[in-house]
């Protein structure tokens, strides 16, 4: 991201202005807006067809997933909604304008699918597009043009009549006027709030759109509009891109957008760093692996997991599944951890029973140990290391940690009494 955001609060309206982007934008939201009441109390968690699957996806795919989900046990430790991604339609609607899913795909229809996954205690996600086409068919890798624009009401209540509980809706225009996707998404939200139906509504406005002074998600603040907003471009299991935001974007990238977030962030409105490339082919290292989990956690992000949970390895799922890390992602006091030393990669995040998560990255090549200060950082008490519950320090006593390149050390320190 090149521009900080700089926030002006006046009365119970927050007005953003935005650094390097000509002026007032044009989002004015209460500071606690939420776009849908009664969902997303805690970042979502769950797991999403794309990244392993993309335009392949089938019911048979999605269902076995979801077991695997179960089986697993990764659905017990959170990962609960189920988003069946772009390519699940018909290239064309129905005679009365209305969604159908792909026949030969998903023979069995999307209501059944739905049914099939509350069955098993999950949430059911579904795509589409903010404009006239989803992703895949602006780049023309999928046929037809069945985005949701103009048809927001019509395919809000399709989706509350299938069961779903998870909207994803994806910008997919190059098109990057502030006003226009505005419109759509909040034609969206209003649609979703209509069918009575509590439906997490799971924006990314910055698809398709390049942009030299960040992308829409890194330059607005979106939380009255959408449930989570994503900050930056599509995520690639690499860590770093060499991309800037308009472009695919490696971890360490991602976490540096996140660094220079500054939006309101809590219950019903997240800030989204996009989707787990865990257990997703082999390109990222075992420590690269483990400081994508921690800093999307200590981002308030939700956790999406993306890689195929019928073939996944113990390592990954044990990671996917690290008790104490999710804890923190999922801590209610909804806080977004702040980097608290000038190279920006030790961060700290407050939680609800006054203890602090702070993390520390390795961005480098070569192991580092690295001071922690208690003051920078606000907390006196016992330090804990949450990746192995193995105490690090006593109340008082300094604190240094060993980091291996790429990796990072996650610790949470206690109040004192």
């Amino acid at each position: 991201m090149r521009g900080r955001l700089c926030v002006r609060v006046t009365s119970l309206l927050m007005v953003l202005v935005v650094a390097g982007c000509g002026g007032s934008v044009g989002h004015e939201v209460s500071e606690d807006a939420v776009a849908i009441p009664g969902v997303a109390a805690t970042p979502p968690m769950g797991w999403n067809s794309w990244n392993t699957f993309g335009c392949g996806v089938t019911e048979q795919i999605v269902r076995a997933q979801a077991d695997a989900l179960v089986s697993s046990g990764l659905a017990a430790a959170g990962y609960r909604y189920v988003v069946v991604d772009d390519c699940w339609q018909a290239p064309s609607r129905d005679p009365s304008g209305r969604l159908v899913a792909a026949p030969d795909r998903f023979p069995s229809g999307m209501d059944a699918l739905g049914d099939y996954l509350h069955a098993r205690g999950l949430r059911f996600g579904i795509y589409t597009g903010a404009g006239a086409r989803t992703c895949a068919q602006l780049n023309g890798t999928y046929p037809g043009d069945t985005g949701s624009r103009e048809h927001e009401t019509v395919d809000a209540q399709t989706f509350a009549a299938w069961g779903v509980d998870y909207v994803k809706d994806d910008w997919c225009s190059s098109d990057a006027d502030p006003s226009a996707q505005r419109s759509a998404f909040v034609a969206m939200r209003d649609a979703i709030r209509a069918t009575g139906r509590p439906m997490v509504l799971a924006i990314n406005p910055n698809s398709g759109i390049t942009a030299t002074d960040g992308v829409p998600g890194a330059v607005h603040d979106w939380g009255g509009v959408a449930t989570t907003t994503r900050l930056t471009n599509d995520i690639e299991s690499v860590w770093r891109s060499g991309q800037d935001a308009s472009g695919y974007q490696g971890i360490a990238d991602i976490a540096d957008a996140a660094r220079d977030a500054d939006v309101t962030v809590g219950a019903g409105r997240w800030l989204d760093l996009d989707m787990l490339e865990i257990g997703v082919g082999d390109s990222l290292t075992a420590a690269e692996q483990r400081s994508h989990l921690a800093l999307w956690a200590m981002a308030a992000s939700p956790l999406i997991a993306g890689n195929d949970l019928t073939r996944m390895s113990t390592t990954t799922r044990d990671l996917l599944a690290s008790t104490g890390i999710v804890a923190i992602d999922q801590d209610p006091a909804g806080a977004m951890a702040r980097a608290v030393t000038s190279d920006g990669w030790t961060r700290a995040r407050r939680l609800a029973d006054g203890s602090v998560a702070v993390s520390v990255t390795n961005p480098g090549d070569q192991t580092e140990t690295i001071p922690v200060d208690r003051s920078v950082v606000g907390a006196d008490g016992t330090t804990i290391d949450v990746w192995t519950g193995r105490e690090v320090a006593a109340a008082g006593q300094s604190i240094t940690v060993t980091v291996a390149p790429h990796d990072t050390a996650v610790l949470r320190i206690s109040r004192t009494v």
